[in-house]
């Protein structure tokens, strides 16, 4: 009897360690208390990093995140990924002020260029373009990049 005593009386206090468990050794009854939270010590500076973060990111990021309707130049469509690679290297060494985008559209590579809000001033980079590019050049409509200007900065 005793022993048997003895081992419930060891199995209650094993199941007690390590976990939220209070054992009545007079019955040997396990009752189980939850308390159901977890407690987080966090140090306060950790929200002030969150914030400044968050504000260096809405900073940086504002000027790609402005877009509007216009205009792009579309160079090339081929399947070729070498010839769409060697056209938008030519933009950029024909025309440096331009920025030139390579899109992939299974299966074509397509290389447009430029973020022009009229179509006057994409229709005078296609006629310069022509010349570099045989095959022709066209304008589409696209959504394009918008710089701000510094008096949208300001505010």
């Amino acid at each position: 009897m005793k022993k048997l005593l003895f081992i419930v009386l060891s199995l209650g206090w094993f199941t007690t360690y390590g976990q939220n468990t209070v054992v009545d050794t007079l019955f040997a009854d396990t009752v189980v208390v939850d308390t159901g939270s977890v407690l987080i010590h966090k140090d306060p500076r950790l929200d002030m990093l969150i914030k400044k973060q968050a504000q260096i990111n809405e900073i940086t990021s504002r000027d790609a995140r402005r877009t509007d309707k216009g205009y792009r130049i579309i160079i090339i469509s081929t399947n070729n990924r070498d010839e769409a690679i060697s056209a938008k290297t030519k933009v950029y060494t024909y025309f440096p002020e331009l920025k030139a985008y390579l899109w992939y559209q299974s299966p074509y590579f397509r290389v447009k260029a430029g973020n022009f809000k009229d179509r006057k001033d994409a229709e005078a980079y296609q006629k310069r373009m022509n010349v570099y590019f045989p095959k022709g050049v066209f304008i589409m409509k696209d959504i394009i990049e918008v710089k701000l200007s510094k008096m949208d900065e300001d505010f």
